[in-house]
C-alpha cells in the first residue's frame, strides 16, 4: 500500500485499548491527548460545567465553533462535570481508577485538593500513569506561577534569538512551547506505559513550559553553556551555517539550505559562478558564515536571472535542500501536502463539516483516521457515565443535581464564548 493512504482500524493501532482521562484545557495538555487518541487511545475529556475548556471561547469562530478548540480536540469525548462539588470529586476519582492514564494541567496541588493526588491513587491502583504540565514546574519559586507560552517564549530564551537584531525579538508565529511540552508529555505518558508492562506499576510523569522550551534550545543553549558567547537574532540566516536561508530571485524570495561542502560546489556551479567555491574566504562553512552578508549579496546577483520557482525546481533536481515561502493557501494546494493526505473531514454534532488536520504519524504506512469529530462540551456526559457502570436513574439524577450536565453543541459553545467575553 502506498504511503499515507488508507487509514488504520482503531483497534490495530498501537494505544487500542488505553484509556485516558484527560483534564486539561488550553493547549499544551490537549495536544498530547490528541497525539494518544491519533495513536488509538480512547480519551474521556473531563471539562467545568461552566463553560468547559477555555478555549472554546477563544477564535478564530466559525459560527459558535472555536477552530482554536477544536484544532486540538480531535477523536475526544467530553464529560461537564461541577469539579468543585462532594460528588463531582467522587465520579473524578472513580473515572480516575477506571482509566490507565490521567493526564492534567492544573497548578501545582490542585490535584490533591481536587482528591486526586497522584500517589493516593496509585496506591489503590498500582498501574495508573499520571501525568503533569504545568507552567514552570510542580516546585520552585515559581511553581505557584501562571505560564503560558509566549511567557516560556521569553524566559527560555528562544524570543532573544528569534527576530532580526537584539532591539527587534519576536514570538514563534505558533504556541511552539505549548506543542512540544505536549509532545513531551506524550513520550512521558508512552515511555511509562512501556515500563508498565516490565513492572506492573505506573509512574508520575511531569514536565513544564519553562524546561520544553530550554529542551528545545539545544546548541543555542548549549553555545552559552560551553562558551559563555550570548547567541543573538540572526533575522531568516542559519546560525552557524551558510548560505542558509531566504534568498531573493527575479520575483519571489525562496529558502535555500546548503549544510555540506558538496552542496556548496554544486549551488556555485548552478548559479553560474563556480569560481565561488574556490574564493579562498568561503572555502569552509565557519568562512561562509563569517562572511555571509557578502555571500548573499553576490548569490542574489546571480539569483535575480530567473523566477523563484525556477531555481526551486533546479536546485531540487541537484538536490540541494530549497523551497517556497508558502501562505496557508498555497500550503494546501501544495502537490505533496495533497499526496500526504493531511486533511480529513468529519461530522460534528450538529451535523457540521470540519477540515481538520490529521496526527503527523503514519503506521505501516497507515495514517489513522480521526475517529470522531471534537466534541460539544458535555457531548457524551451520559455515555461517559454509563459505560462508568452508572444506571440511566443514577445519570439522571446527577443531570438534575447539576453535578454533570449534557449539553448541545449550540449551547455548550455559545455559553463558553460568552463566558470568556469573546
Amino acid at each position: 500500500m502506498p504511503e499515507h493512504t488508507g487509514s488504520a482500524p482503531a483497534s490495530a493501532l498501537p494505544l487500542a485499548g488505553i484509556t485516558v482521562l484527560d483534564l486539561t484545557r488550553a493547549l499544551a495538555g490537549p495536544y498530547a491527548t490528541a497525539l494518544l487518541s491519533d495513536l488509538g487511545a480512547t480519551i474521556t475529556k473531563v471539562e467545568s460545567i461552566k463553560g468547559g475548556d477555555s478555549t472554546r471561547g477563544w477564535p478564530p469562530f466559525e459560527g459558535d465553533h472555536s477552530l482554536y478548540y477544536d484544532s486540538t480536540n480531535r477523536g475526544k469525548s467530553s464529560i461537564a462535570l461541577d469539579f468543585y462539588s462532594a460528588e463531582g470529586q467522587a465520579l473524578l476519582k472513580r473515572m480516575a481508577l477506571a482509566s490507565d492514564v490521567v493526564i492534567e494541567n492544573f497548578r501545582p496541588g490542585v490535584m490533591a485538593d481536587l482528591g486526586l493526588d497522584p500517589e493516593a491513587l496509585r496506591a489503590e491502583k498500582p498501574g495508573l500513569v499520571v501525568a503533569s504540565v504545568s507552567g514552570f514546574g510542580a516546585t520552585g519559586p515559581l511553581s505557584q506561577t501562571a505560564g503560558l507560552d509566549q511567557v516560556a517564549q521569553g524566559m527560555s530564551g528562544l524570543m532573544s534569538v528569534t527576530g532580526h537584531d537584539a532591539e527587534n525579538v519576536y514570538r514563534v508565529g505558533i504556541p511552539v512551547i505549548d506543542i512540544f511540552s505536549g509532545i513531551f508529555t506524550a513520550v512521558g505518558i508512552l515511555a511509562s506505559l512501556v515500563d508498565r508492562e516490565r513492572t506492573g506499576t505506573g509512574h508520575t510523569v511531569s514536565t513544564s513550559l519553562l524546561e520544553a522550551a530550554l529542551a528545545i534550545s539545544v546548541f543555542q543553549g548549549q553555545r552559552f553553556l560551553s562558551t559563555g558567547v550570548v547567541p543573538e537574532p540572526q533575522g531568516n540566516d542559519h546560525p552557524v551555517l551558510a548560505p542558509y536561508g531566504v534568498f531573493a530571485t527575479a520575483d519571489i524570495p525562496v529558502i535555500i539550505a546548503v549544510g555540506n561542502e558538496k552542496q556548496w560546489r554544486d549551488l556555485c556551479e548552478l548559479v553560474g559562478d563556480a569560481s565561488l567555491a574556490d574564493d579562498p574566504q568561503l572555502a569552509t562553512g565557519k568562512l561562509r558564515t563569517e562572511h555571509r552578508a557578502e555571500l548573499k549579496e553576490r548569490l542574489e546577483s546571480l539569483l535575480a536571472a530567473r523566477t523563484g520557482l525556477d531555481w526551486v525546481e533546479a536546485f531540487r533536481a541537484a538536490r540541494i535542500p530549497t523551497g517556497p515561502i508558502y501562505n496557508y493557501a498555497q500550503v494546501f494546494d501544495d502537490a505533496q501536502v495533497k499526496h500526504l493526505d493531511m486533511v480529513q473531514h468529519v461530522t460534528r454534532a450538529d451535523g457540521s463539516d470540519l477540515p481538520l488536520l490529521r496526527g503527523p504519524l503514519s503506521i505501516d504506512g497507515v495514517a489513522p483516521s480521526i475517529r470522531k469529530a471534537p466534541p460539544a462540551l458535555g457531548e457524551d456526559t451520559r455515555a461517559v457515565l454509563e459505560r462508568l457502570g452508572l444506571t440511566e436513574g443514577q445519570v439522571q439524577g446527577l443531570l438534575d443535581s447539576g453535578v454533570v450536565a449534557a449539553l448541545d453543541g449550540s449551547t455548550a459553545r455559545g455559553s463558553a464564548r460568552d463566558g470568556a467575553g469573546g
